[in-house]
């Protein structure tokens, strides 16, 4: 392991594939791959990692037996093919994007199912009649303990590729176990959802092979890209203001800032920083910049404290990170090492 390059395996193509390109580059990993035929890259600010592009359904398995130590995929496919040996480690579980449900949908023409209690009673009456409930889905472990842990024992799992919607109008299968984000397509295709039938909520994640992080060089990496995303999702939560007050001194500044208690939330997590602001020419050196960082939904609340304190010149920008004391990932992955 020392003497080779810690290797991240990315989905290939796809949403995710993009938004996970997304997400290094706002994170400073900016992949660099040529071209789309490649599917080796390089991340020229951490050298020593080697990227290589994988389906997103085959990343779990790369990690799994060794290939790659580090992968992104969705988590609905580590729930689904995680022996539980722990072999991998979940090492970030939301990065924010891929966002998806795994559930069970039913034709339309089922008036009478509506929820996994009516799913239930159903499957009761095909048994009296030898008939088992036939499932088409890609998910059949995580499918399977949903109804196991419903008593719903009358059914068989059926096997297929492609879109899993059109098979009860197909018939080959009456219902299916799958993966929705807007329930757009399950409408489409004439399906609906059981009520009680949400099997996982599901988005992508950082996923590394525990073996792998025995290696100082793959555990420093690791914990790199953990702290640089934990600090860049930190972030989107706040925005920095910037204005121009004028006043006596910074002290008199910083009074009319914080004057009251109610104004903590609009005046920055620690408090507005100030700083003298040097006019050019014969202006005025009575003038003081001022700069809070607030949590975005009191964006407006900190402008209009800012106008009454007689602010000007405002500006907004978002802050790329926000570090905390520690990184609070970088310790989870830490403890999960040692479980």
């Amino acid at each position: 392991m020392s003497d080779r390059k810690v290797r991240l395996a990315l989905p290939s193509k796809g949403a995710l594939g993009k938004l996970t390109m997304d997400l290094l580059a706002n994170i400073g990993l900016k992949v660099n791959r040529p071209n789309d035929r490649q599917y080796v890259a390089t991340i020229p600010a951490v050298p020593e990692i080697e990227v290589l592009f994988q389906r997103a359904a085959d990343i779990f398995v790369k990690v799994h037996e060794g290939s790659a130590d580090l992968g992104v995929t969705g988590y609905d496919v580590v729930s689904e093919e995680d022996p539980g040996d722990g072999t991998v480690i979940t090492a970030y579980e939301t990065l924010g994007y891929g966002k998806c449900e795994v559930v069970l949908a039913v034709p339309n023409s089922w008036i009478d199912v509506t929820s996994i209690e009516d799913l239930a009673e159903l499957t009761l009456l095909w048994k009296a009649q030898g008939k088992p409930l036939r499932i088409v889905t890609k998910y059949k472990n995580l499918t399977k303990k949903l109804l196991f842990d419903r008593n719903i024992t009358n059914f068989v799992l059926v096997d297929a590729n492609g879109a899993l919607e059109a098979a009860p109008n197909m018939g080959y299968a009456d219902m299916i176990s799958d993966v929705t984000s807007t329930g757009t397509t399950l409408r489409e295709n004439n399906l609906k959802q059981v009520a009680g039938g949400n099997i996982l909520k599901s988005q992508a994640c950082l996923i590394a092979n525990r073996k792998a992080l025995q290696s100082d060089t793959a555990l420093a990496i690791t914990q790199q890209i953990l702290e640089r995303i934990e600090a860049n999702q930190e972030a989107k939560k706040y925005t920095s203001i910037t204005a121009n007050v004028r006043a006596g001194s910074m002290d008199e500044v910083g009074a009319l800032l914080t004057s009251r208690e109610q104004l903590d939330q609009l005046t920055g997590q620690r408090g507005p920083t100030i700083s003298k602001v040097y006019t050019n020419g014969s202006g005025s050196n009575d003038w003081y910049a001022v700069t809070v960082v607030v949590q975005q939904e009191h964006l407006f609340q900190a402008v209009q404290h800012l106008r009454q304190v007689e602010g000007q010149d405002i500006t907004v920008s978002p802050p790329r990170y926000i570090f905390g004391p520690s990184s609070k990932s970088g310790e989870t992955l830490l403890q999960r090492l040692k479980s």
